[in-house]
């Protein structure tokens, strides 16, 4: 589902049939009002089909023998920058942090490195580990 302040959009199966009630609960839902709520990722009954579609399932995450590590970082408008990581598999091993200061500039690279830096120094070294993000610099400067 894609949703932006003007329109959402919601692809599914040509063999689905959607009713009107359902349209109106995801129109619902994409316009309730407030913070992020935490992913909770469930692997049995109806969520686990939508669990094992996603990419992390699809790369194995969902399989892998070993730590589970996903992360973030943010670059506000306001000029804060903020990294955070989580470990898939023991919710309560995260860590976030303010990076910077707002009199140097910010730059959307510095918390992603950060939020790599976090996830290192917490995880164990005792067993392998999948590390999940979304910045292609972090990816080219780890491969370098």
């Amino acid at each position: 589902m894609a949703v932006s302040e003007d329109q959402a959009s919601c692809w599914v199966h040509k063999d689905l049939t959607v009713t009107t009630k359902q349209i109106q609960a995801l129109l619902t839902a994409a316009r309730a009002s407030g913070g992020k709520h935490e992913c909770q990722v469930r692997l049995t009954g109806i969520e686990r089909e939508y669990w094992m579609g996603t990419e992390i399932s699809r790369l194995g995450g969902y399989g892998f023998r070993g730590t589970v590590t996903a992360s973030d970082g943010s670059n506000q408008k306001v000029g804060t920058m903020g990294a955070r990581y989580v470990n898939l598999r023991k919710q309560s091993k995260r860590q976030q942090r303010k990076v910077g200061r707002e009199e140097e500039g910010s730059s959307s690279n510095r918390p992603e490195l950060a939020a790599f830096v976090l996830a290192l120094c917490g995880t164990p070294v005792t067993k392998p580990m999948l590390y999940l993000c979304d910045n292609q610099a972090l990816l080219k400067a780890v491969k370098r």
